[in-house]
């Protein structure tokens, strides 16, 4: 397995890490502890987004994108506070150059594609100047996230077939050999195969062990969402309240994030590994792949969200709006889970579902498919499966068979009285073309955008409505997904030590590295950036290494 450099993840960072080394003539290896039907790791299984600026999909739909517009919706979520944030924020500026620039041709001349409505993710909520997108700019492409991966992995896979590329699945490392600020080498454990399907827990059986001597590495080994155990230690509970003592997981348990503190006891350094992204709308599959297996419903803006007892929450606590103030006012409730209610009208405008696998008209790139399965009669297939076997859901004709219905499921907290007063005072607010409730006011903005309007909200209606019904309540808990800290790095993915010292040879990328420079999201995130920061980070440190 001697080669010019070696890469640790075979994710989306690493394929386009690898893709960059072999442009420049170098040969490659690439570790991973899970097999090669692993291939593309975490990516695999998401929606394909990326957020992009000032694209010819979104002009079509007369959406008017500038760098400066992006860049203060970035910085606004971002919110830069700590000494050590020198790096993620020169990661972010480098990112809008690239969004606004070079991004998309580069991508459209490897082949990809994308849906031409363009998501409005991540909306805020509150200021013009806080936290949010002020407008669409997450481009889902065709193939959604085994798309993203495919033009990557078969340049590695040819190069594989000519010698370029050597695999080195089911090696977990375990040690990075730094000597006088230089990595000489890596090492660890050779697991017995395993030919478990795509995403589904693999054995841990050690057969035999590895060492490697080299001058280069490469670390793309993702994140720690998989392992609740280092969630939950990283996690501040002090300024953001408690974890539910119930999660369910938004990716494998093989995303274990195990390498960050390897690279730490190494040597590197670590930073802002108590920031994270994770969902407030998940529920659990009701066809697990991997242990604790989440979905997250992608929410247009209608559904009315309350907490366990059934207390509203407050904006920019809405659906789809403001994801990190919404999960802190979870955990400060201090309750394992919330609730969605809505009607029929609502889920099959309004409701899809995140990932490859809930989307196969997206992933087949059929426009057949999408037609029938978003313009036809009722939710998408996905959805109605959800609806009729998952384990969240709630559906009834009448309030008092729904309520009936949430207490079973949600240990009796809901005041019945007090919900139905809420909905009754938002139901009225419908009869006017003007309001003072906010969510309300958010429906009749998202409607003013044509992709919307089409496809993503539904008309203002009475929920109590028997004519709009029937009535739905989705059970929701925390999803566990992304780490928005990790690594230290420069510009071009040089790995820091404690001090301001670089580790000679030694880079990271992806969301091993907080998705560049240790966390170039800062405190909060805007959609499309987690894939779109393994790509550009995957690129500047294979180009750095190479």
């Amino acid at each position: 397995m001697q080669s010019d450099v070696i890469i640790i993840g075979g994710g989306l960072a690493g394929l386009v890490a690898a893709n960059e080394l072999l442009a420049r003539g170098k040969t490659v290896t690439i570790l991973d502890q899970e097999g090669r039907q692993n291939l593309g790791g975490q990516a695999f299984w998401s929606l394909g987004g990326l957020f992009m600026i000032d694209t010819s999909e979104q002009r079509r739909l007369r959406i008017k994108d500038s760098h400066a517009l992006a860049r203060s919706d970035w910085f606004g979520s971002a919110q830069f506070d700590r000494s050590e944030d020198h790096w993620p924020r020169q990661w972010a500026e480098a990112y809008l150059d690239f969004a606004t620039g070079e991004m998309r041709p580069w991508l459209h001349g490897l082949g990809m594609r994308w849906f031409p409505v363009v998501g409005w993710a991540e909306r805020g909520g509150s200021f013009a100047d806080g936290h949010g997108n002020s407008i669409p700019r997450f481009h889902i492409t065709w193939g959604t996230g085994p798309g993203v991966l495919k033009p990557f992995a078969d340049r590695v896979l040819a190069a594989e077939q000519s010698g370029k590329i050597t695999f080195g699945f089911r090696h977990r490392v375990t040690r990075l050999d730094i000597t006088d600020g230089k990595i000489t080498g890596v090492g660890g454990d050779i697991l017995a195969p395993d030919n478990a399907p795509r995403g589904a827990a693999t054995n841990r059986d050690v057969v035999d062990d590895f060492d490697i001597g080299c001058d280069q590495v490469i670390v793309t080994s993702g994140g720690m969402g998989g392992n609740f155990d280092l969630v939950r230690r990283n996690w501040d509970a002090r300024k953001s309240g408690p974890l539910p003592k119930k999660l369910v997981s938004g990716v494998p348990e093989h995303v274990d994030g195990l390498l960050l503190d390897i690279a730490k006891d190494a040597g590197a350094e670590l930073i802002n590994t108590d920031r994270m992204w994770h969902y407030t709308e998940g529920i659990q599959n009701w066809d697990p792949i991997w242990p604790h297996h989440g979905i997250r419903i992608l929410p247009g803006p209608s559904s009315m969200w309350f907490d366990a007892t059934g207390e509203r929450l407050p904006p920019p606590c809405m659906p789809g709006f403001d994801t990190m103030s919404t999960l802190h006012e979870i955990c400060r409730r201090g309750h394992d889970h919330t609730w969605f209610v809505l009607t029929q009208k609502i889920i099959e405008k309004e409701f899809a579902l995140s990932g490859s696998e809930q989307n196969p008209d997206l992933t087949g790139g059929r426009w057949r498919g999408v037609l029938k399965e978003r313009l036809g009669k009722g939710a998408t297939s996905a959805v109605e499966a959800f609806k009729d076997k998952g384990a969240d859901f709630v559906v009834a004709d009448d309030f008092q068979t729904l309520v009936a219905g949430m207490q079973a499921k949600g240990g009796g907290l809901i005041n019945a009285d007090r919900l139905l007063a809420q909905i009754t005072a938002r139901d009225a607010q419908i009869d006017n073309p003007f309001t003072k409730d906010a969510q309300i006011s958010a429906i009749h903005t998202a409607r003013n955008y044509l992709g919307d309007k089409l496809i993503r909200t539904a008309k203002a209606h009475k929920l109590l409505d028997p004519t709009n019904g029937p009535l739905i309540a989705v059970k929701l808990h925390v999803l566990t997904r992304k780490t928005l800290g990790g690594i230290h790095t420069d510009l071009d993915g040089r790995v820091f030590a404690p001090g301001g010292a670089t580790i000679n040879g030694l880079f990271a990328a992806g969301e091993a590295a907080g998705f560049g420079g240790g966390g170039y999201h800062g405190n909060n995130a805007l959609e499309g950036t987690f894939l779109g920061g393994c790509i550009h980070s995957g690129r500047r440190a294979g180009r750095a290494a190479g």
